[in-house]
Order: C-alpha cells, then structure tokens, then sequence
C-alpha cells in the first residue's frame, strides 16, 4: 500500500499543501506525493519553507503547480487542506479513488511581526503533521 499515490489541494500551493507533502514524503518515500493549487502563488512561501526546516525537512526546491497539470494522473487520493467549507475548496475533476478533507487555517493569512506571524505557521505546521500522520495511517491500515 506504500506506493498509494496522493495528490493535496488548495488554492495557493505556497504554505499547507506543500508542508503536507513535505511530511507525507519523510514519512514513507515509497509515496508518490503531489501538492497543487487552483490559483498557484508565484512561490513556496518563505516561511512555510523555514518552519519545515525546523523540522528537518527541506521544501525549498518546490514550486507551486496549477491542479490542471495533474487532471490526466489517477490517483488513489486526493486530500483538500482549506480552512473554509468543504465546497469552498478546488475540485479535482481527474480519476481519484478516495476523496478526503482536512482541514487547516491558511498561515499565509496571520498578521503581526515576524515572530508573531512564525507563531501561527508553527501551530498549522504541526496540526498538519498530526493530521497527515493519522491519515498516513490510516491508509497503511486500509482506512
């Protein structure tokens, strides 16, 4: 089950999507992993890239994508991670065995200095983290 392949969705492909890949792929890199957006930023946000350091993992090489790059690709899930309603969220209209929503609040959004705006993006890192090894689990178990 190791080599499920899983795309995550949201709009800017800059912050959640690409942390979850991130963690999704240190993790079990037997994964084929892909993050993309409906509306891609025009970069991984810098922060995004400096609380996953902190963690040892290293998502500076990555990009955001458009979700139009990945609608020929099956794959067997794919994961929203917007903090809105679900229906608020990018559809993929390409071939998924599984559809799965978790959600989180977009840390490119926090105000405040520097310090105050890291706060924020470390909190959703590690809900990510959490939420993405459950998920990880449950998929090795079937569920």
């Amino acid at each position: 089950m190791s080599s499920s392949s899983i795309l995550i969705l949201c709009t800017g492909n800059s912050c959640r999507s690409q942390m979850a890949e991130g963690f999704l792929r240190s993790f079990d890199p037997e994964l084929k992993v892909f993050s993309a957006g409906t509306k891609p930023a025009a970069a991984v946000h810098p922060l995004a890239v400096a609380v996953m350091q902190e963690e040892g993992i290293d998502i500076s090489g990555n990009r955001p994508k458009s979700v139009d790059e990945f609608t020929s690709m099956p794959f067997d899930h794919v994961v929203t991670v917007c903090s809105g309603a679900r229906e608020s969220c990018p559809v993929f209209t390409g071939k998924v065995e599984y559809r799965r929503h978790i959600g989180f609040d977009d840390p490119a959004e926090a105000e405040g200095s520097r310090e105050e705006v890291l706060v924020v993006f470390r909190r959703v890192r590690d809900e990510i983290r959490e939420g993405f090894r459950t998920f990880y689990n449950d998929i090795q178990t079937g569920g």
